[in-house]
């Protein structure tokens, strides 16, 4: 059921991170099991099939990524009966902020239909204050329930920036400001030794934005409450698997 934003506005108060990451395959393995009726490719009926929990909105994404990854995708609620149902008001059940890659397209990797997810993609997946907003637009004005920060393997954005900020040559035009976006990362990253440091940096940079908007002064009170989760992920281009690094919910 859609919920209606908060009266009066939104508490800032900030919630305590969590970092659940370890465990992730088997917390999505039970979660999926709860969350397996109705099938996927039913979807386009009714708003009562949208799941409103966060650890069912979650195992509803994992199960689309292994169809992805098994190459069995179903491409659910993509057809022009979907597009009448959602014509008129729309109810997402997952924020997505990713990167802007040609090769991460949310929809497909987490096999979703028309209507499931609001998607925002910028380069190296940084935010600003329009990017957070547009995150925040679902969780505050219709209760969605999820979201997830998807780095992914071989970041352009993430190496560029890695490499200017060592080299200390800034990037041209507005490429600087990802890259400048991208600095807390960058020194996180080269506090230590990292066999591959770009992938270690796109993995720092995607749990310390899923951290930050965890503890946003308007999401963290529907975090504290459970009303919403904010995961970190990392998407493998080789294998089409996403990997939780931190945030997974739990029923």
């Amino acid at each position: 059921m859609r919920r209606s934003i908060l009266a009066g506005g939104l508490v800032a108060t900030v919630a305590a991170l969590s970092g659940c990451s370890s465990d992730a395959d088997s917390t999505t393995t039970q979660n999926a099991a709860k969350a397996s009726s109705p099938s996927p490719t039913a979807h386009g009926g009714s708003s009562d099939d949208r799941p409103d929990a966060p650890w069912a909105a979650f195992a509803r994404l994992m199960e689309g990524n292994k169809r992805w990854v098994d190459g069995k995708p179903t491409h659910p609620d993509r057809d022009p009966s979907r597009r009448q149902f959602v014509a008129e008001e729309q109810d997402p059940y997952g924020v997505i902020l990713s990167c802007i890659d040609s090769r991460v397209p949310p929809e497909l990797l987490f096999d979703t239909g028309l209507g499931d997810l609001f998607v925002m993609r910028t380069g190296g997946q940084v935010v600003g204050p329009v990017v957070t907003g547009s995150v925040e637009y679902g969780p505050m004005t219709s209760g969605t329930p999820l979201i997830v920060v998807l780095g992914h393997q071989r970041c352009g954005a993430v190496k560029a920036a890695y490499k200017a900020l060592k080299d200390n040559k800034p990037l041209p035009g507005n490429l600087q400001a990802i890259a400048e976006a991208l600095r807390p990362a960058y020194e996180e990253t080269a506090k230590a030794k990292h066999a591959d440091p770009v992938d270690a940096m796109i993995r720092i940079h995607t749990k310390q934005t899923s951290a930050a908007l965890r503890s946003n002064a308007d999401l963290a009170p529907l975090v504290k409450k459970g009303d919403l989760a904010v995961v970190s992920a990392y998407y493998s281009l080789d294998t089409g698997r996403v990997e939780v690094l931190t945030g997974a919910p739990s029923a």
